[in-house]
């Protein structure tokens, strides 16, 4: 796949910038809560933006995204209780859910559509049933369910934990900006708008929509890992929540699905939601329904989207006009 370095320079040299002071942000003392609002921010970003990959661009609307994560922070249990350091926990999470995403990628690649969704949304409750009887390292449980501290990351300090989600998310976005700017991502456009048109004109359509699930399932397993790192506990009920789905369908629809910057915009004000519905536990999730169905029925391309369609308007005035 050829990249073009200059379109990098020039449309993501501001994001690059804004990294570098972001990653700066601990160093300088910042406050422990916007450390905290950022660390939850980047976590949401990466989720999304992998979403946006395979919603936005590949068809498919996949909502098996809690499975990637249960299993990434249960990877991440395994590997600290066997005395093995929480990063090569985390890769190996990525790694695990990647697998997992080729292994399921056989019977639900088989459905199409609404079937592929209901499909891939009954894996994450499997894998909680599973996780609720299974004992994956043995020893003393921890609260309901099969519960486990996280070994050795008492050490790991908010910040560090910080940087880890900097990092990932800077990459999730970088990732997905090199797959649109190849012949992936063209193969990919060209799927979204017509699978049946794209595979008579050569393209292979499996073959693709399987890279892009296995990616997506990857990242998402990074950044389930980093999180249970900060939380430094785990149970399945909470790990393999639909709550997850709830979270990263918002953030994608209200920032625009199908737009490289939707994600940005979209979990930007999802985590300020987040944070504010945090006192109505209880009914968060309905708020967020509410909120979800509001948006997809007044802005139904997302912010960016209507941010788009209004920069396009306002260049077709002027032409007609003359106007600057």
């Amino acid at each position: 796949m050829k990249f073009n370095v200059s379109q990098l320079k020039g449309k993501l040299a501001p994001l690059v910038g804004v990294a570098i002071v972001l990653a700066v942000l601990p160093v300088i003392g910042a406050p422990r809560t916007w450390i905290l609002y950022l660390f939850v921010f980047f976590i949401y970003l990466i989720m999304s933006t992998m979403f946006n990959l395979l919603a936005g661009y590949s068809g498919l609307l996949s909502l098996c995204q809690p499975a990637f994560i249960g299993l990434a922070g249960y990877t991440l249990v395994i590997f600290t209780w066997s005395g093995l350091p929480f990063y090569l926990g985390i890769i190996a999470g990525g790694i695990v859910s990647a697998l997992f995403a080729l292994l399921i990628s056989i019977p639900v690649f088989r459905m199409g559509g609404i079937y592929f969704a209901v499909g891939t949304l009954v894996v994450p409750e499997a894998l909680k049933v599973v996780f609720l009887l299974w004992r994956p390292v043995g020893g003393e449980l921890h609260g309901g369910g099969a519960g486990y501290m996280v070994k050795g990351v008492s050490g790991i300090t908010t910040a560090d934990t910080y940087m880890m989600a900097l990092f990932v998310a800077l990459a999730s976005v970088l990732v997905l900006h090199y797959i649109l700017n190849s012949k992936f991502g063209l193969g990919l456009s060209a799927i979204r708008d017509n699978a049946n048109t794209a595979a008579s004109s050569g393209i292979n359509v499996f073959q693709l929509k399987l890279l892009s699930f296995v990616i997506a399932a990857f990242i998402t397993g990074l950044a389930g890992g980093i999180f249970y790192v900060y939380q430094g506990y785990i149970e399945p009920t909470s790990a393999f929540n639909i709550s997850w789905t709830m979270a990263i369908l918002l953030a994608t629809a209200i920032g625009g699905m199908g737009i490289e910057e939707g994600p940005i915009a979209g979990t930007v004000i999802y985590v300020m939601l987040h944070f504010m519905l945090a006192k109505y536990a209880g009914i968060s999730l309905l708020i967020q329904g509410v909120i979800l169905v509001i948006i997809m029925l007044t802005v139904p391309e997302g912010i960016m989207g209507f941010v788009r369609r209004k920069r396009i308007y306002s260049s077709i005035f002027q032409l007609i006009t003359g106007r600057r």
